[in-house]
């Protein structure tokens, strides 16, 4: 047999802490919506099922009931019954890769943006020749909803707003969602499977391959915080934005496939002494130095 040219994985007790300090805030959001213990266990038990029989699946031998009960340490009656089952991690709700695809497009594509890089104002429709319109925004990406449908929904969630001169120009909540709303919910499962998922793979691979890093300094100012947090924000978007521009420009010769890319940044700041209060037990405090992880 083959050898693995993969690392052995970590000790399942040298998991505990860091996993307690990732399901902490998690924790905190089921409780506020209502997700009880016995309510996430019953997804746990499903999705520690749905892993092990396709991700630990062997090349030459069927999965069985009572190999996944042995991965899983889940009663081979309970596996029988959950095989198959497993939460719908990857479903794409329309409205949200609708929306995401046209939004990108007029940030990027150079007939929706100014001489800055800026998202035009836009017209509802018209004359080509005064400039472009939304109706022309919406039908570059799709022709199977109306422009005004768009336009009605954009406007009921805060995505677009009519200025002075009666033109529809992108607002902030294009890049921030609403707390709560559909898009909101699915880049939140979606960005945080995608970091998880990154930081995993570089720790069971024998050399990391993605790119999983953060610059921190802890024991600031509140004041410092605030600054750097508000930089911080300036980079991210600058960052973004040409990360969309070069892919919308590339996205329109590929000739497609099976692959997806994402590309996230991240901040954060809080109250350490607050925090540590709830966290001194699972997680002991360290000193740290201003560095990259």
């Amino acid at each position: 047999m083959e050898k693995s040219n993969s690392p052995q994985p970590p000790d399942a007790s040298s998991l505990q802490a860091p996993v307690a300090r990732l399901l902490r805030p998690l924790v905190r959001l089921f409780i506020r919506c209502g997700v009880t213990f016995p309510a996430l266990c019953d997804l746990l038990r499903e999705l520690y099922v749905n892993v092990a029989e396709y991700d630990f699946a062997l090349s030459d031998k069927e999965q069985t009931d009572s190999r996944v009960s042995l991965l899983t340490g889940i009663h081979r009656k309970e596996v029988r019954r959950l095989r198959g089952a497993g939460a719908p991690v990857r479903l794409v709700p329309a409205s949200v890769s609708r929306a995401s695809m046209i939004v990108a497009r007029w940030i990027a594509a150079p007939e929706f943006v100014d001489a800055h890089g800026a998202p035009l104002p836009l017209r509802r429709a018209g004359d080509p020749g005064d400039g472009p319109t939304f109706e022309d925004l919406v039908e570059s990406v799709t022709r199977d909803v109306r422009p005004r449908a768009i336009l009605d929904e954009w406007m009921d969630r805060g995505i677009a707003e009519i200025d002075a001169n009666g033109r529809i120009c992108l607002a902030e909540a294009a890049f921030a969602p609403r707390p709560g709303d559909d898009r909101q919910l699915y880049y939140f499962g979606r960005n945080l499977h995608d970091h998880v998922a990154a930081a995993v793979d570089n720790i069971l691979a024998a050399k990391p391959r993605f790119f999983e890093r953060g610059v921190h300094y802890e024991g600031i100012s509140r004041e410092l915080a605030q600054r750097m947090e508000a930089r911080s924000r300036q980079l991210a978007m600058e960052a973004l934005t040409t990360a969309n521009r070069e892919a919308q420009a590339a996205y329109a010769a590929d000739p497609g496939g099976e692959w997806r890319w994402n590309f996230g940044l991240y901040i954060f700041s809080e109250n350490e002494e607050k925090s540590a209060q709830g966290e001194a037990e699972a997680m002991p405090a360290k000193p740290a130095d201003g560095a990259e992880k």
